[in-house]
Parts: C-alpha cells; structure tokens; sequence
C-alpha cells in the first residue's frame, strides 16, 4: 500500500513542525524565564506601593497636623516675625504705670535660632495688681516677652518703684532665601 501525501501537506507539516519547536523554545528560553523575573519584581512593587502609600497617609497626616497647629498657634508665629519697638512698647504699656522708662537693647547671644534682646525697665506703679495686669497683657502682646526675675519693688510714699528685665524673643530670618 502506497499512502499518497502530497507535498503541500509534507510542507505545512515541516512548517508546523519548525514552527512548534520555535514556540517551546521561545517559551521555555525567554517566556518562563521572563515570567519568574515579572513575579519577583511584582512582588517588589507591591511592597513599594505599600510603602508609597503609608509615606503618602504620613504625609497627609503631617500636613493636617502643621495647619492646625499654624491655625491653632498663628498669634505665636506672628508675634515672633514682629520687630521689638522700644516707642510703640511704651506706648501700648504706658497705660499701666505712672511712669515707664526703657534703657536701651542690649543684643545678647542667640540661641536655637532666635534673636533675644535684653530690655531693662524700671517704672513707678500705683499697686502690685496693676503690675499683675502688666504681664497679663504682655501675653498678649504682638511679642514675644519673658519677664526676667528678681523683679525689684521698692516702696516710696504712695508709689511703688519697679525694677525688672525682659527678653525680647525674634525669629531669626532666613540667610538663604533669595530677595527680589
């Protein structure tokens, strides 16, 4: 028996066959190969994704924590961007003495990146509560201001001299930024 197989079938059969060897090879020398170095790196994005998003929620949480701190503390920030004015301070705090003299600023050492300035004052005052109301108010002021101790008091007649020192407290500016 003759088994008659036309050449056109012996060619799409070689043909099929080469081509199906081409496909295992690729498969197995590039594809599977490829495929585990996907599944590493796969991997390795997820986990960096994981941290992209934990930094973002860092992030956003840090942001939300800063505004409301600035919004909280706004009468600080801007008290410490104010410049001290001897003039305007014994203007705003005459009010609360007979008298108020200011000896002149001392520039003292600076620390953890503020400017603090000595200020030594003496004042007559009518009573110890208007003292009281003194450093009340200086709470409130547009600076920055630490009342220094010993606060002196002396007695003379109806009147009470005062002696005390201050620290003035500024916010350092900026060396590095550029002026326009």
């Amino acid at each position: 028996m003759k088994i008659n197989i036309s050449r056109q079938y012996i060619y799409i059969l070689f043909l099929s066959l080469i081509l199906l060897i081409f496909v295992l090879l690729f498969s197995f020398l590039l594809l599977i190969p490829e495929g585990k170095e996907y599944r590493i790196q796969r991997g390795e994005l997820r986990a960096i994704s994981k941290d992209v998003r934990r930094y973002k929620n860092f992030d956003i949480e840090t942001l939300e924590l800063l505004k409301q701190l600035q919004s909280d503390n706004r009468h600080i920030i801007t008290a410490l961007e104010n410049t001290f004015s001897p003039d305007r301070f014994q203007k705003q705090y005459a009010g609360h003495f007979k008298t108020l003299v200011l000896e002149k600023q001392i520039k003292s050492e600076d620390k953890d990146g503020f400017s603090t300035y000595d200020v030594n004052t003496s004042s007559q005052i009518n009573s110890p509560t208007s003292f009281y109301n003194f450093l009340d108010a200086i709470n409130k002021s547009d600076w920055i201001i630490s009342i220094n101790f010993p606060i002196k008091f002396k007695r003379d007649a109806e009147m009470i001299h005062s002696t005390f020192s201050m620290k003035v407290y500024n916010n350092k500016k900026d060396l590095n930024t550029t002026t326009e």
